[in-house]
């Protein structure tokens, strides 16, 4: 089991380094990008035989405490068998 958690800033932060690779995506022709926002995705890979609900309170958890800046940043998790 796989838990993919992708972390980036919230909508209402600034991401220069987004507004910088939207500008040379511009200068290489892609026109039709408005916005771009950066961030992380991180691959939790559980032991086999952990079960589901465990593994998703630790997913969670780990988000929400060191993965992610609950300040700055938002995450979602995505889940893969």
């Amino acid at each position: 089991m796989k838990a993919f958690i992708q972390v980036a800033l919230k909508r209402t932060v600034l991401d220069p380094q987004g507004k910088t690779i939207q500008q040379a995506l511009g200068k290489l022709g892609f026109d039709a990008i408005e916005d771009v926002r950066q961030g992380k995705v991180l691959e939790l890979r559980f032991v086999p035989g952990t079960a589901p609900a465990e593994a998703r309170r630790q997913a969670e958890r780990a988000a929400s405490e060191l993965l992610a800046n609950p300040v700055i940043e938002e995450y979602a998790i995505h889940w893969e068998d």
